[in-house]
């Protein structure tokens, strides 16, 4: 088994990659990235941002309708509607990239 002080050092090179690759726009994805070693096991990726997924993989085209009211409206809207019909997002890869860049761990 690899040691894990070994494990660690790969875990913050990884995660030191991830942050550097990583699209922001508040900042939130990237201060939720974590890398943590327990039980021999290597976890990196996000603690609590939903649409890390998203930024990672992208989305395809989809509806987004409202969930509380009968209208969706935004600042600059010309009318509250009640639907609008998203084009998708481009996939913004960070933690693929970050985890599969080669390295040598001494």
């Amino acid at each position: 088994m690899v040691r894990d002080d070994l494990m660690e050092k790969l875990g913050e090179e990884i995660l030191e990659d991830a942050k550097r690759y990583c699209p922001v726009n508040t900042g939130r994805l990237r201060a939720s990235l974590f890398a943590e070693v327990e039980d021999g096991e290597l976890r990196v990726g996000s603690r609590d941002v939903k649409y890390a997924q998203m930024v990672e993989f992208g989305t395809r085209p989809h509806v987004i309708k409202p969930r509380n009211k009968q209208a969706l409206s935004w600042p600059g809207a010309a009318h509250p509607v009640a639907q609008v019909n998203h084009p998708g997002t481009q996939a913004q890869p960070f933690l693929r990239p970050a985890l599969h860049k080669p390295r040598v761990i001494i």
